[in-house]
């Protein structure tokens, strides 16, 4: 049996994420709702276009269209950086 104290423990789960621990936790949602589509044989190409519509949807109710824009404008510099590849070697 361990010695840790409950109630330590329970103070811990109601500190605030940090953002970096919600990113996490959000891309864990959609990696798991990516891999159920794909274990019913929804095509990866199909799940990708909804993520992204889906996303660009939220981001622009939520920004609105020119900030969204703006964000999309970098894209093509960023993965060409490979920041969205993740198998890739860091020299």
């Amino acid at each position: 049996m361990s010695d840790l104290d409950l109630t330590d423990e329970a103070e811990f789960d109601d500190a605030p994420l940090t953002d970096e621990e919600v990113r996490q936790a959000a891309f864990g949602y959609i990696s798991e709702a990516w891999a159920d589509a794909r274990a019913d044989g929804v095509d990866t190409d199909a799940v990708a276009h909804a993520a992204l519509f889906t996303a660009l949807i939220d981001l622009v109710q939520t920004y609105g269209e020119d900030a969204v824009a703006k964000l999309a404008e970098g894209l093509p510099d960023r993965i060409r950086r490979g920041d969205y590849t993740t198998d890739r070697t860091l020299q």
